[in-house]
């Protein structure tokens, strides 16, 4: 058998030499043994043949793309290159439509309205959230983005409530309060933006999340939330002294405190307010009642998507108004018009005034189309899926890039121009989508708008800023900012005489 599968890459002597030694040995083989041997030989073939056909076929109808280094993938050119690069030479290479390989994973990306809507909204159910497991462990299992179907659906409710218009819109004044202990401490400094925006989106964040008036309850949770962001995108190596073994030590104390609050509030049968409160009310709802450990992960997760975003988006929204100074001022005597008729009533910033912001509201959703703070957002498929003519396999990553959706010029022209007057017309459908799509979108979108509308209302009539240093440049971290966090020297606002 071994002579026999050597010997057609053998030279034609070595064939003659074969034939003359089973031609003196017919004891070792006959015709009829040839025959059966060739018969079983073209049979492995044409099986390996069809096997090989079989996996062609199928790799054909995968969507064209590069898969990468091995492993590794393309995960380091993802991390280190202009974001717009990398999706833009790939879309115009292999289409709207490609596959990849980052972060240990095969993916697909899609880059079309349409596709984007089939996986987010219509298809939904084919495509699960994911996360990497170090940060589920973080944020907590329990976590309303981790999860979807009934127990999702469940849990979405509660957090839209508490974040409903009719819910977030007596937390103007408080929101306010924040601003006005802010902005002071910002004055004939230079500040590191980036850093103070989280500190002020945090505060916010906390009110959203266990309510008013909870100091005592605010500062210890405060300074384990900073302690566990530190390794939130540290390498997941649990080990001592590693930035993501203080995180994890960070987050079971976090734990415990929540736990605490939690049972104290039941105890007391003090609900409170904000999320912490319609979950602890949840009983009433005709369900089960959600356990500490459920509530405990969801404040967790509502903090963590409300912290690091919204401060990266206001980073942008100063930095875009300082590139643009007559826009500036066009906001600033907006801002200044809604003033007068604050100090003519006698009375506090409202939810009404921010609802008649229409420029600043447009600066606003620029800012979240050209800045794109989330690129994409990373889906799961659940089994084996036909999609636009390609096939997904089970477990394959499906990531709509947001980032190209918002910088395509069929549907924002000059879409790298700052430009707030294209919002005067409502985009199309499908094509700007800051806060997601579908039933995973982020319920919080209206409290984010809420507190940058605020900010800028008292910043751009009472401040300016000036950057220090480079003015150009991005950094990742893993939301694309300004250059070093945007450092600016905030001194007061000269108001001209009339």
């Amino acid at each position: 058998m071994q002579l026999f599968f050597s010997w057609p890459a053998s030279p034609p002597q070595t064939f003659l030499a074969t034939f003359t030694t089973f031609r003196h040995c017919p004891f070792l083989i006959t015709p009829i043994l040839l025959f059966s041997l060739f018969l079983l030989l073209l049979v492995v073939m044409l099986l390996l043949l069809s096997i090989h056909q079989w996996r062609h076929s199928k790799d054909r109808r995968l969507p064209p793309g590069s898969m990468g280094w091995p492993y590794i993938g393309e995960t380091l050119k993802i991390y280190t290159e202009n974001p717009n690069s990398f999706f833009a030479n790939r879309q115009k290479r292999y289409g709207d439509i490609f596959k990849t390989h980052i972060l240990g994973c095969p993916c697909v990306m899609i880059s079309s309205p349409e596709a984007a809507r089939i996986v987010l909204v219509t298809q939904a159910h084919l495509f699960k959230p994911t996360y990497p497991p170090s940060k589920e462990k973080m944020i907590g299992p329990e976590a309303l983005f981790f999860h979807q179907g009934a127990y999702h659906s469940r849990l979405k409710k509660f957090v839209q409530a508490s974040f409903l218009p009719s819910a977030i819109r007596g937390s103007v004044s408080e929101i306010e309060q924040i601003v006005l202990k802010f902005l002071p401490t910002w004055e004939n400094t230079t500040i590191n933006t980036l850093q103070e925006m989280k500190r002020y989106a945090f505060d916010v964040a906390m009110i959203s999340a266990l309510g008013h008036k909870q100091d005592s309850e605010i500062k210890g949770i405060k300074h384990l939330y900073q302690c566990l962001e530190k390794g939130y995108n540290s390498m997941p190596l649990d080990l001592p002294g590693t930035p993501f073994h203080k995180a994890m030590k960070a987050r079971k104390l976090l734990n415990e405190t929540l736990t605490r609050l939690i049972q104290g509030r039941r105890k007391n049968e003090k609900q409170g307010g904000g999320l912490l409160g319609v979950l602890l009310g949840s009983k009433n709802q005709k369900v089960d009642q959600l356990s500490d450990s459920q509530i405990a992960d969801n404040v967790i997760g509502v903090i963590f998507a409300a912290h690091d975003t919204t401060a990266s988006v206001l980073t942008w929204v100063l930095k875009y108004l300082h590139d643009n100074r007559d826009l500036l001022e066009a906001v600033t005597r907006e801002q200044e018009g809604i003033q007068q008729e604050i100090i003519e009533a006698n009375r506090r910033l409202t939810w009404d005034d921010t609802r008649h912001m229409p420029l600043t509201t447009r600066v606003i959703q620029e800012t979240l189309r050209t800045a794109s703070i989330l690129s994409f957002t990373f889906r799961e498929a659940v089994q084996d899926v036909e999609f636009e003519g390609y096939y997904i396999p089970k477990g394959w990553k499906v990531l709509p890039l947001f980032r190209s959706i918002h910088h395509c010029a069929d549907f924002f022209p000059h879409p790298e121009k700052f430009d707030p007057s294209r919002f005067e017309v409502p985009p199309r459908p499908n094509t700007f989508m800051p806060f997601g799509n579908g039933v995973h979108s982020c319920p919080g979108s209206e409290l984010a708008k809420l507190e940058m509308l605020v900010l800028l209302h008292h910043l751009t009539i009472s401040y300016r800023w000036q950057v220090i240093g480079d003015k150009d440049g991005i950094q990742y971290g893993p939301f694309p900012v300004p250059k070093r966090g945007l450092p600016v020297k905030v001194t007061p606002r000269k108001i001209k005489a009339a």
